[in-house]
């Protein structure tokens, strides 16, 4: 009886303790998760704001072909769809902003849907496997943002311009926008950033997205 009493004392009062201890041990966990997902944002934005600058472009004799779009893709399938419309809208609109303004609303509106979009379907089409729902995603977003800078340069240079923007501008920005999926999925499957993300900072794809295992 002693020793039944003295164990359920040393329970009552070491119980607690250690709950408090690994209560505070996985609040601390969660806000370095969060940390790590806020610092990831910033720096992904200020890679976009980097490849703005036709300096790390291909240059061609109708315009330069430019890496933003790998960034962008690569981005929106990591983070929630308010933190991929920031890396690539607003990163964007910075870039444009620091080398070519006319275009940095059209930029904004671009890639910032292009990245909102490629975010929500990753996470939406949850009866794909992984790496063909990340390409679909890829692919709807590209669309967007291929219709936004089509219709961009149509109302900043005017109605003269329409013919030059499609027959002109659009299979430039085909190839460019086919580079940045390729480019994206390289990255995200065969080098493996997708895995990494998953182990050091948690699932990217929310409550709606399939469990990795199951959806590979």
């Amino acid at each position: 009886m002693r020793l039944m009493k003295e164990f359920r004392l040393s329970c009552g009062i070491k119980l607690p303790r250690l709950c408090r201890h690994y209560g505070m041990k996985v609040q601390s966990m969660n806000r370095s998760k969060q940390t790590l997902r806020l610092t990831l944002t910033a720096l992904l934005m200020s890679m976009n704001i980097v490849f703005s600058f036709s300096a790390l472009t291909i240059p061609t004799p109708v315009g330069n072909i430019y890496f933003c779009n790998a960034v962008i893709n690569v981005a929106a399938v990591l983070v929630d769809p308010l933190a991929a419309f920031v890396v690539g809208g607003v990163g964007s609109f910075i870039g444009d902003l620091l080398t070519y303004p006319a275009a940095m609303f059209v930029s904004l509106v671009a890639h910032g849907a292009q990245a909102l979009l490629v975010s929500l379907f990753s996470r939406r089409l949850t009866q794909m496997k992984l790496p063909l729902r990340c390409l679909t995603a890829m692919a709807v977003g590209s669309a967007a943002e291929l219709a936004g800078y089509t219709l961009g340069r149509a109302l900043i240079y005017g109605q003269k311009t329409w013919h030059y923007a499609v027959a002109v501008k659009l299979p430039i920005e085909l190839l460019q926008v086919g580079i940045g999926i390729a480019l994206a999925m390289l990255l995200l499957f065969p080098l493996g950033i997708l895995d990494s993300f998953h182990r050091e900072i948690g699932e990217p794809f929310g409550v709606h997205g399939a469990k990795r295992s199951g959806k590979r």
